[in-house]
């Protein structure tokens, strides 16, 4: 059930998707921290998600990767206080 809701909305998933790593990339270079880390996880759980969707193994692990170490950023943030 969840694959055909991802197979409906995949377009609409993968332009959100380039609307965050579009708003990630200026938030890094404008040096807006945290919000390059709550844009860049929601960017790589629906590239994740399109990748399991479509079996594509070193996307959906990279992008695996890359979520554990947003959520580890954000929690240390929210550890820190900082």
């Amino acid at each position: 059930m969840t694959e055909q809701i991802l197979r409906r909305y995949e377009r609409h998933l993968k332009n959100l998707a380039l609307v965050l790593g579009v708003a990630s990339t200026v938030a890094i270079v404008q040096n807006w921290y945290p919000w390059n880390l709550y844009l860049s996880l929601p960017f790589c759980l629906i590239w994740l998600l399109m990748g399991w969707l479509h079996g594509e193994r070193q996307l959906k692990w990279i992008n695996a990767l890359f979520a554990a170490f947003y959520v580890y950023g954000i929690g240390r943030y929210v550890m820190l206080g900082a």
